[in-house]
């Protein structure tokens, strides 16, 4: 589960904005999760590996507050969450059941764990926000997790928000929302992301000048050949 510190930094100083069109070039649309959205202003840009939870529609005889002693349980999977991962959980976009509250949290806080992001939502609202877990959902519901969903299992393949997560995926999350990168394109999508931002850091100085935008974003022969020249300089 451990991330590469240089590639950890790299993505640290790319937008999701940036990611998702890097990943659209190389053919990949669905990577946004839908609903991921900050619980509160001001959540910095994580990066980490995923670490995939899912839960299925409830179902009265396994969907219980006695179910959370069992083995295959929240309360289990928690505690086999690496230090940095971002616990990333699919729960079928439910928006009346919170999938965990303040007191698991904050156990995910003191674990280590980087961020959680779910399609669904959580519970304790004010409790969560005091744990200092960063948490991207789509909001709050009283009701506990057996009132409209089952655990069935960690660490397996999921779909948050309408996207494929697999263990390991990297998955990075801002203010726009979680973006998920294929384990195998990390390297690639990497370095292309880079690229991209430095070359819209340039295309904004040249718009803060005054310059227009047709030609120049995206740019064209001529506006390439400066954004070369600015780039050799800046070494």
């Amino acid at each position: 589960m451990n991330l590469d510190p240089q590639i950890k930094a790299a993505l640290e100083g790319v937008s999701t904005a940036t990611l998702t069109t890097v990943l659209l070039k190389k053919g990949l649309r669905n990577v946004w999760m839908r609903g991921t959205r900050p619980i509160r202003e001001g959540q910095p840009r994580l990066v980490g590996r995923a670490f995939t939870l899912r839960f299925v529609p409830a179902r009265e005889d396994l969907a219980t507050p006695a179910s959370w002693s069992n083995p295959i349980s929240t309360r289990a999977a928690i505690e086999a969450m690496p230090e940095g991962c971002i616990a990333v959980v699919d729960a079928m976009g439910c928006t009346d059941a919170g999938i965990f509250g303040d007191i698991l949290c904050a156990r995910m806080e003191k674990r280590g764990v980087a961020a959680l992001i779910t399609d669904g939502v959580v519970r304790d609202l004010a409790g969560v926000l005091g744990t200092g877990l960063p948490v991207w959902c789509q909001g709050a519901a009283a009701p506990p997790s057996v009132a409209g969903l089952t655990f069935v299992a960690w660490d397996q393949p999921i779909g948050c928000g309408g996207v494929a997560v697999f263990p390991g995926d990297v998955v990075v999350v801002d203010q726009d929302g979680a973006v998920l990168i294929p384990q195998d394109l990390l390297e690639a999508v990497v370095a292309d992301a880079v690229e991209q931002e430095r070359q819209e850091t340039w295309i904004m100085s040249q718009v803060d000048g005054g310059a227009s935008l047709p030609g120049l974003y995206p740019p064209n022969a001529e506006n390439k050949a400066r954004y070369e020249a600015w780039k050799k300089e800046q070494g």
